[in-house]
């Protein structure tokens, strides 16, 4: 089984950032400024050893690899920014293209919504709107993904390059695009491309063109999950906070059926959700998490990709999403656990399944 985690790139300044949001801002912004909404709410986290890093640091790049590589995690999954020319955090990945460090497998995803004040990919209050032009913008597009795509560490499926696209349904002319961009790797030495849509928060409708779908957790269950129980709320100042059960978010999620007309699905899993450092009150908190109850049910679902999905990957949300509760880098509460449980859970399916 091949775990493959998100990792975002916003640790690091850029200056439309510093524009939109003040000097100096980089994820840990919101991550420092968190605070507990109500007595049970376990905020704000904390990177063990004081450990706010800059993902432009090459150590931490090393640090990162080396850890996610000693607890069993595959390949790194990063977000590409692309909007109709123009590319934002992009410098970490371009540092990992050039140094050829670290030797640790990677793929993008294109997060292809517009920038928004509010941390919602809505269209209102835009920072950066998403265009997507016509061919050649994709081409334009394509050839500044060719560097990663020819990698040698770059993750494939059938030797093609692996590409994920965040809202394949917001692309107006998406299933000429992807053809496009087929066409363009055989013209420049590659076997083609394995492209994925992923399944999120978001409606979804038929789609031609993909190799798969992938899960994205735990926001494809807010949306698809079908659970009554999930939400409750809690008053915090003058409106009312969504929190959800964290035991019964994965049951649903591991409950679902794995059937979909056929198609290839990655499932998902996710460590946890809180993303009240970006929105306060407006956001949404979890209750009862912790890394023994992730390991058991990252263990359940790699039985799932096995047995069901007959898939070799899960993509796991997230490496260090610390502004939404989901990530795998240790804290100062659990230390390491987190990646322990995955560790333990990936050693147990071993045992199980050698081959």
């Amino acid at each position: 089984m091949k775990c493959i985690a998100f990792v975002l790139p916003q640790f690091h300044q850029i200056s439309e950032n510093d524009s939109w949001w003040g000097e100096g801002f980089t994820e840990w912004t919101n991550v420092r400024k968190a605070a507990a909404l109500y007595p049970e709410h376990d905020q704000p986290k904390k990177p063990l050893n004081n450990n706010y890093y800059d993902l432009t640091d090459p150590k931490v790049k090393q640090w990162q690899a080396e850890t996610a590589k000693a607890h069993g995690i595959y390949g790194f999954c990063y977000y590409h920014y692309w909007f109709n020319g123009r590319r934002l955090l992009e410098q970490p990945v371009q540092q990992i293209l050039a140094s050829k460090e670290p030797d640790f497998p990677f793929c993008l995803s294109w997060a292809n919504e517009p920038w928004t004040r509010s941390w919602d990919g809505t269209e209102e209050d835009v920072l950066m709107p998403q265009e997507y032009g016509e061919e050649r913008d994709w081409r334009m597009h394509f050839y500044a993904l060719l560097e990663a795509f020819k990698d040698d560490r770059y993750i494939r499926v059938e030797d093609k390059p692996v590409f994920i696209i965040y809202r394949s349904a917001s692309i107006p002319h998406c299933e000429e695009m992807l053809q496009y961009w087929r066409e363009l790797a055989l013209q420049n030495g590659l076997k083609g491309l394995h492209l994925v849509r992923t399944l999120g928060g978001f409606p979804l409708k038929k789609e031609q063109g993909f190799d798969a779908s992938l899960e994205f957790e735990p926001h494809y269950t807010f949306a698809h999950g079908g659970v009554k129980h999930l939400w409750s709320s809690k008053q915090v100042e003058d409106q009312r906070h969504i929190v959800i059960d964290y035991d019964e978010l994965w049951e649903s999620m591991l409950e679902r059926t794995p059937h979909r007309d056929g198609e290839i699905i990655y499932p998902g899993a996710f460590v946890n959700w809180d993303n009240t450092p970006r929105k306060g009150p407006a956001g949404q908190s979890t209750l009862g998490a912790n890394p023994q109850k992730f390991g058991q049910y990252l263990s359940r679902q790699i039985e799932r990709a096995k047995k069901m999905f007959k898939s070799e990957y899960i993509y796991i949300n997230a490496w260090n999403e610390w502004a939404e509760g989901a990530y795998l880098e240790p804290d100062v509460r659990y230390q390491y656990q987190y990646l322990q449980a995955v560790k333990k859970a990936l050693q147990f399916h071993h045992k199980e399944d050698p081959s």
